[in-house]
């Protein structure tokens, strides 16, 4: 059995646009015939609540084989938020079937697929210059939210791309880019996937300083600061990269994210119908 399994909101086909969906890495904590029960979701170190029948798409991986399937938050069993040290549970339907992924299609099967957001990166030669960096980043995001509440309070017009957005911001003291994809989050870290090519880029320097595409719910990239912790390198030669957060050398822009990141979830959850069965 796989230690962890990997789910988020599922969107299907349906959906055209790059990053809308998003990965959480949580641990089973036991089975039943009814009842896959894993750790609350959570990022930053704080719970991430889903309301209780929410479609999801689950993912295992045992060896190198990923196996995928359809489930959804069960409504009769209300997620247990995790409080003073203990830790919380989410109740999830047990899938009545599963489906392998190829090699080729990472995190798609028959009847789904999942769009990850982009990232953008840098090799961070000093991480002290990333204080004005990121502050100009929150209020680049801030203003053009305020700008698409004005144009449209219904709108949800897609982001500048991560490409896009890195030739014009403010960048902190960095080295060489590359490209990549957030796989998964979890409570205080995230990891993202880094295509052959990229590779030798991403090898540089312990600190990196990125930029996640959350479109279409945030109209800009977000930038944060994350230490490399552990990386390895798969069967396809893709470079899977472990990063935990580090606001040390800019703590208030800690809040910020955390908050970006569950208005995100919010809107995600806004657009999947809520199953009525249990």
């Amino acid at each position: 059995m796989a230690r962890d399994p990997v789910w988020l909101p599922s969107h299907g086909e349906q959906v055209s646009q790059p990053g809308g969906d998003v990965v959480w890495r949580v641990k089973v904590i036991r089975m039943t015939e009814r009842e896959l029960i894993v750790e609350a979701p959570g990022a930053f170190g704080e719970t991430i609540i889903l309301r209780p029948g929410l479609d999801l798409i689950g993912a295992m991986t045992i060896g190198q084989n990923r196996w995928m399937f359809h489930t959804r938050t069960l409504t009769d069993r209300p997620m247990l938020p995790a409080r003073s040290g203990a830790p919380g549970y989410l109740a999830l339907a047990m899938p009545t079937n599963v489906e392998r992924c190829t090699r080729r299609h990472f995190y798609r099967i028959s009847t789904a697929k999942l769009n990850l957001p982009d990232v953008k990166c840098w090799s961070l030669l000093d991480p002290s210059s990333v204080v004005a960096a990121e502050a100009a980043n929150r209020v680049r995001l801030n203003e053009a939210m305020d700008r698409r509440m004005r144009i449209d309070s219904a709108s949800d017009a897609v982001a500048t791309n991560t490409e896009a957005a890195a030739g014009s911001i403010l960048l902190p003291d960095v080295g060489p880019s590359f490209s990549g994809k957030l796989v998964n989050i979890r409570g205080g870290g995230l990891g993202i996937r880094v295509e052959p090519e990229e590779v030798a880029a991403a090898q540089h320097r312990p600190f990196v300083w990125m930029l996640v595409d959350l479109a279409p719910a945030l109209p800009a990239p977000l930038a944060l600061t994350v230490r490399a912790v552990h990386t390895h390198l798969d069967s396809t030669q893709s470079l899977y990269m472990g990063l935990s957060f580090d606001f040390a050398f800019n703590p208030d822009h800690r809040q910020f994210i955390v908050e970006q990141f569950q208005n995100y979830m919010d809107k995600l959850q806004a657009r999947r119908p809520t199953a009525h069965a249990g």
